[in-house]
């Protein structure tokens, strides 16, 4: 199967920019006192409920993936970007950390306790979403959790550059509860949300959504 295009601006983009990107959210959760509590919330409801392990997907450097491990959750981190697992690694390298997009996960039905997608989407154009929310669907298990960070708007963004490098990818920011609905048709239902006004580290609304897959 032909790969999209939009993955191939998003696995080079990243390449070029993980050096820069891991230093600037180096020690970021420190600052986020919002996010690292749903973050606790969700460790909490995985080890409850003893379905599996978390795939960090879009994991980038591995920090949040690190953050879950020393909550005690059992969890590895999946990114498009051979760029941003080889820093993991080096970073983390108890840790597990693997090559593949969310398109298309590299993982059998019903294995997972948890997916957390921290901010991880919003590159993924819009029409592209039902595939990711339906792969996040497939690989939990009934009665799973999903935490998915997002940024909100009604926008489609072409940057140049990012991180101090030129980048080909695109963002898109979507309604929250578009979001809620695309998650809704793949059959995750939303519990809670936090809704955070722009500030000083996100320029932007954004905001963290609970789901689980009914059992």
């Amino acid at each position: 199967m032909t790969e999209p295009p939009f993955l191939a601006a998003i696995r080079t983009s990243y390449d070029t920019v993980a050096a820069d990107f891991a230093k600037r959210y180096e020690g970021v959760l420190e600052t986020l006192p919002l996010p690292r509590a749903m973050l606790g919330a969700f460790a909490e409801l995985v080890l409850a409920s003893g379905r599996g392990p978390v795939a960090d997907v879009g994991c980038g450097p591995g920090h949040v993936t690190a953050h879950l491990d020393a909550l005690g959750v059992p969890v590895f981190g999946i990114d498009l970007s051979p760029g941003m697992v080889e820093v993991a690694r080096e970073a983390y390298p108890g840790l597990r950390f693997s090559v593949g997009t969310m398109t298309a996960l590299d993982l059998e039905d019903g294995v997972l306790g948890g997916i957390l997608a921290f901010f991880s989407t919003y590159h993924i154009p819009p029409e592209h979403l039902p595939v990711v929310f339906a792969e996040f669907h497939r690989t939990l298990a009934p009665g799973g959790h999903l935490l998915l960070g997002i940024y909100i708007g009604d926008e489609h963004l072409r940057p140049e550059r990012g991180y101090g490098h030129p980048v080909s990818y695109e963002s898109y920011l979507l309604p929250v509860e578009r979001v809620v609905d695309l998650l809704a048709e793949a059959g995750l239902v939303v519990t809670a949300r936090l809704l955070e006004e722009p500030g000083e580290r996100a320029k932007r609304p954004h905001g963290c959504l609970l789901a689980h897959k009914p059992q």
